[in-house]
């Protein structure tokens, strides 16, 4: 009986936009396809844009007799540049589309490297706003649409639509049933024609005197799209983001099985002052941070200081309400077992209100 299992290619590239490489591997990997990550550099860990440092499964001249079912690109800048000028990972996705196999990019990528490679020339392709022009000279046909599909080939716009993006992927190699069950706890906003406002039930006062400084700790078992989105996001708007290890090394193994390196170890981080503090989820990451003593202190003590602190997915419910973080309100999770929405208690949270944020304007 032929192999049901869907083998994925990822390259990354030092100047690799982290939101979209996560975002796509960590999706793909709920999807249940089998995704190599795989350094275009000479080291397996690449320099990401925003400092944000990545670990790849393996070098792409390790894999270059294997066979993928799809092969997608991240963007960023000068990632994609560094795509197209990887002869090795040309003559892999050119061979993926003569062998009639689905190829994909996003944001700069599908200009910049499918593009350059005249591997669009007279079909339908969108990519980021700021190289639609260069996507144009290379012979596509340009559309607008936040992710289109054109026979074996899937191009999207950016950061902000690379969710949508890697879930078209995944019903490309496992249907539709498969693509909803994966979206579904993913708790993804569908109405983005929509006009839609946000109501802050705490409203404070934010002021800084210099450059805001923000603790991102990170653990094995971290959800690794939210860690990296929060941490890209706050970098892009020039914040001081500290990312620090919870475990007895940098290297962490996130929940989907992404490598990924922190500045330094909490201990060391310990040392600094934050004008907040946020914690990403994963249920494995969050376990860690519930039983880090110096992690809950550094909580407990940014509340004393009446300095804002904030967390998503499971940490609000197994790091900030046992250690007395929360005031009771109303909270609601997510059961991942189920994937149904739980009512808890409620739980208001203290200092910091976590929004969502439209990132289609940013490359």
């Amino acid at each position: 009986m032929a192999s049901t299992t869907k083998k994925v290619l990822v390259p990354i590239a030092n100047g690799t936009e982290p939101i979209e490489a996560v975002i796509t591997i960590d999706v793909l990997r709920r999807g249940g396809a089998d995704v190599t990550v795989a350094s275009i550099e000479k080291q397996i860990r690449v320099d990401a844009t925003y400092d944000v440092k990545l670990v790849a499964d393996s070098l792409l001249s390790e894999c270059s007799d294997a066979v993928f079912d799809l092969i997608t690109l991240p963007g960023g800048i000068p990632g994609a540049s560094n795509f197209k000028n990887c002869q090795l990972l040309e003559k892999l996705v050119k061979k993926q589309v003569e062998d009639g196999k689905l190829y994909a990019a996003v944001c700069a990528s599908p200009a910049v490297a499918f593009g350059s490679w005249g591997l669009l020339n007279g079909l339908k392709a969108t990519c980021h706003p700021f190289f639609m022009d260069e996507l144009k000279s290379s012979g596509a046909i340009t559309v607008e649409s936040r992710v289109h599909e054109e026979g074996n080939v899937v191009t999207s716009r950016g950061a902000g639509t690379t969710m949508e993006f890697a879930v078209a992927l995944v019903e490309k190699l496992f249907g539709k049933e498969k693509a909803d069950e994966v979206s579904g706890p993913l708790v993804m906003r569908s109405d983005h024609g929509d006009e839609y406002s946000i109501k802050e039930l705490n409203p404070m006062q934010w002021t800084f005197d210099n450059v805001p400084q923000v603790l991102v700790p990170i653990a094995n078992g971290t959800e690794e799209m939210e860690a990296i989105i929060i941490i890209d996001i706050l970098r892009r708007a020039k914040v001081n983001v500290v990312v620090a290890s919870v475990e007895d090394s940098l290297e962490i193994l996130a929940s989907r099985k992404v490598k990924l390196e922190a500045d330094m170890l909490l201990d060391e981080a310990a040392k600094l002052s934050y004008d907040l503090i946020v914690l990403p989820g994963g249920l494995g990451g969050a376990q860690a941070f519930a039983k880090s003593e110096k992690l809950v202190n550094m909580l407990k003590k940014q509340r004393e200081s009446n300095r804002p602190y904030g967390a998503m997915c499971a940490s609000p419910a197994l790091v900030l309400e046992p250690h007395g973080l929360l005031k009771i309100a109303h909270f609601f999770t997510i059961d991942t077992t189920g994937v149904k929405i739980l009512d808890f208690k409620v739980f208001e949270v203290m200092w910091l209100t976590i929004a969502y944020y439209e990132m289609d304007n940013f490359t």
